[in-house]
C-alpha cells in the first residue's frame, strides 16, 4: 500500500521513535514519500515556573529534528542544567522535574508566543519551522487539557505522579481537566477525514492515546474517515516497552497484554477505534485470540531498536491497512 496521506496518533518518546521510523520508510522511496501528519497528546502539558511545558510535543519535535538526548530518551542533547539549579535555589518550580537550559529556551519561546495570543497549534508550527522535521506536527487541541491522577494521597498532575512518584502511588483514576469544553486543534479533524491510513503509535493507551481520543471531535472523525485505522501494541510479552504504562492500564482494569489493549481500544465496526492491530511475534497467540473480534491482527517484530527496524514495523502496519 502506498498511501499519500498518513495520520499518526502519538504520545511522546515511543511515538517519536515510531514516527522517525515511518519517516525513514518514506525516504526509502522518495518519489512516493507520503504526507505525514502527527496528532500529539497534550495531556502532559503544564504551567511550571511561569512557562508552558509540552513534554510530548517537544519529544516529537526534538527527535524528528535529530537534537534529542538519545541516552535519556527525552530533552535536548548536550544539555546543561544551570538554570534549573538556580530555580531550585530560589524555591521555584519542582526540583525533581529538571529542565535543561536548551529545553528552557523552547519553553520561554513558546510561552512568549502564547502570551502574544497565538494558539498552541500556531506556536508548534513556528517552533517546528526551525528544523526540517519531514512531518506536520499538530497538538490534539489548542485548549489546556491536563491529565491529573487521583490517588489515595490526593490528586496530582500526571507529570508529578509519573516523575516524582515514579507511579509508585496506585492511580485510582485519571482525569483530563478541561476536556469536555475542548475542541480539536485546527487541521486535526480535517487530516483524519482526508487520510488514506491512520496509525496509532505504540504509545501509552491510557494517558497518551486515550487523551487524544477524549478531545471532542476526534473520535467522531475517526469513525467517519474512510481510512483504515491500524494500531501497534506498546506491550511485548506482557511487559511495556518503555515507561510505566502498565500502572496506567492496571488503574483502568486492563491487563498488560497485547490482546487486552486491542479489546480496550475496540473494533471500529463496533464503535471502537481499530480496524487492524500489530503485535510482536512473542504475542502471536493474540492473532487467534482476536479472531472474530472485528480487529484484523498480525504478528511482526515490534522492537524499535533503530530507525530501520521501526521502518519495517511501519511498513507492516501499512500492509495490514491494505488488507
Amino acid at each position: 500500500m502506498d498511501p499519500d496521506r498518513i495520520v499518526v496518533l502519538a504520545g511522546g518518546v515511543g511515538g517519536a521513535k515510531f514516527v522517525r521510523g515511518l519517516r525513514a520508510l518514506g525516504r526509502r522511496t522518495p518519489d512516493r514519500s507520503p504526507d505525514v501528519t502527527v496528532v500529539a497528546n497534550t495531556g502532559d502539558d503544564l504551567w511550571l515556573a511561569g512557562l508552558r511545558v509540552t513534554p510530548d510535543l517537544d519529544s516529537l519535535m526534538y527527535a524528528l529534528a535529530g537534537v534529542n538526548d538519545e541516552q535519556r530518551g527525552w530533552g535536548r542533547a548536550g544539555e546543561s542544567e544551570r538554570v534549573s539549579a538556580e530555580l531550585t535555589a530560589y524555591g521555584v518550580g519542582w526540583p525533581w522535574f529538571t529542565l535543561g537550559d536548551l529545553d528552557l529556551g523552547t519553553h520561554i519561546a513558546r510561552s512568549a508566543m502564547l502570551r502574544e495570543g497565538l494558539p498552541l497549534s500556531a506556536v508548534v508550527e513556528r517552533l517546528s519551522a526551525r528544523w526540517p522535521l519531514g512531518v506536520r506536527l499538530l497538538p490534539a487541541t489548542d485548549d489546556e487539557v491536563e491529565t491529573h491522577v487521583v490517588t489515595a494521597e490526593g490528586e496530582l498532575h500526571f507529570e508529578e505522579w509519573w516523575v516524582r512518584t515514579r507511579a509508585a502511588l496506585p492511580a485510582l483514576a485519571f482525569r483530563q481537566q478541561g476536556v469536555e469544553t475542548a475542541t480539536a486543534a485546527p487541521g486535526v479533524r480535517e487530516a483524519i477525514l482526508a487520510a488514506d491510513v491512520v496509525l496509532v503509535a505504540p504509545s501509552n493507551p491510557v494517558v497518551s492515546i486515550g487523551t487524544v481520543l477524549g478531545i471532542p471531535g476526534v473520535r467522531e472523525a475517526l469513525a467517519a474517515t474512510s481510512a483504515p485505522v491500524v494500531g501497534l501494541s506498546p506491550v511485548i510479552g506482557g511487559a511495556v516497552v518503555r515507561g510505566m504504562a502498565d500502572a496506567c492500564l492496571t488503574a483502568i482494569g486492563v491487563e498488560t497484554d497485547a490482546a487486552a489493549i486491542a479489546r480496550h481500544y475496540g473494533a471500529r465496526a463496533d464503535g471502537g477505534l481499530l480496524d487492524g492491530w500489530l503485535v510482536d511475534e512473542t504475542d502471536a497467540a493474540a492473532v487467534e485470540a482476536l479472531a472474530g473480534s472485528g480487529i484484523r491482527t498480525a504478528a511482526v517484530p515490534l522492537w524499535m531498536t533503530d530507525d530501520d527496524a521501526t521502518a519495517d514495523m511501519a511498513a507492516a502496519a501499512l500492509r495490514l491497512a491494505a488488507r
